[in-house]
C-alpha cells in the first residue's frame, strides 16, 4: 500500500467488461485514533462509471492490514447509492483484517464489520496457490476464499502474491466475474 501506487485489473463481470483501477493515494484519514491510508477504487463497466470508493487501511504493529472502512458510492440507472458505506468506530462498525500478517491454511476471519451492510470475511484455502494474469505469473500465491453472510449464493476466491498483493478474483459461487492484474504503476 504504498501512495503513488496504482494497480489496474481487467475482467468481466456477468458477461460485461470490467475495469478496476485502485489508486494508494497520498491522503490519510484518522479513524479511532489510526491513521489510515486512503486508496481509491474505481470500477467501470462499458467504459461508465459504476463505482467509486474511498477504502481507509493501516498496517498494524504485528504485521496485519487492517479495513477500517469505506466511503462507497455505486451508480446504477442514474442513481447514486451509498449503502456500502461504513466506518469503525461508529454506529457499531469495526474494523477487520484485510491481510493477516502470518496466515494459516484453514483460518477464517472477518475483514469488516456493520451489522447488515457491510460482513465480509476470508477463510485461508492455500499458501501455496499459482496464478497467471496479464501482468505475470505467480507461485506461492496465498488463495482464499471471500463471502458475506449479507449474500449467501456469492463467493469468490481471490489470489494473493507477496510483494503484490491482489492479482486475481474468481467468482465460484454466484453471478460469473472475474478480475485479473494488468499492470502496476509507480508515481511516487
Amino acid at each position: 500500500m504504498k501512495p503513488g501506487t496504482t494497480f489496474v485489473y481487467q475482467g468481466h463481470s456477468g458477461g460485461s467488461p470490467e475495469r478496476d483501477v485502485m489508486a494508494v493515494t497520498h491522503s490519510t484519514k484518522q479513524i479511532m485514533g489510526v491513521k489510515c491510508v486512503v486508496v481509491d477504487d474505481r470500477v467501470w463497466a462499458h467504459g461508465n462509471l459504476t463505482e467509486k470508493t474511498f477504502d481507509y487501511y493501516a498496517q498494524g504493529k504485528k504485521g496485519n492490514v487492517w479495513y477500517f472502512g469505506e466511503n462507497s458510492k455505486a451508480y446504477k440507472n442514474g442513481k447514486v447509492s451509498t449503502g456500502g458505506s461504513w466506518e469503525a468506530g461508529k454506529n457499531g462498525a469495526k474494523p477487520g483484517i484485510i491481510m493477516q500478517a502470518h496466515p494459516k491454511v484453514g483460518q477464517s476471519y472477518r475483514q469488516e464489520y456493520y451489522k447488515g451492510s457491510a460482513e465480509d470475511m476470508a477463510k485461508v484455502l492455500k499458501l501455496n496457490g499459482s496464478a497467471k494474469v496479464p501482468y505475470g505469473s505467480f507461485n506461492d500465491t496465498l488463495v482464499s476464499k471471500e463471502w458475506s453472510p449479507l449474500e449467501p449464493g456469492v463467493a469468490e476466491h481471490k489470489s494473493y502474491a507477496a510483494g503484490v498483493g491482489d492479482i486475481k478474483e474468481v467468482t465460484v459461487k454466484g453471478p460469473s466475474e472475474t478480475l485479473g492484474l494488468v499492470k502496476v504503476e509507480h508515481t511516487g
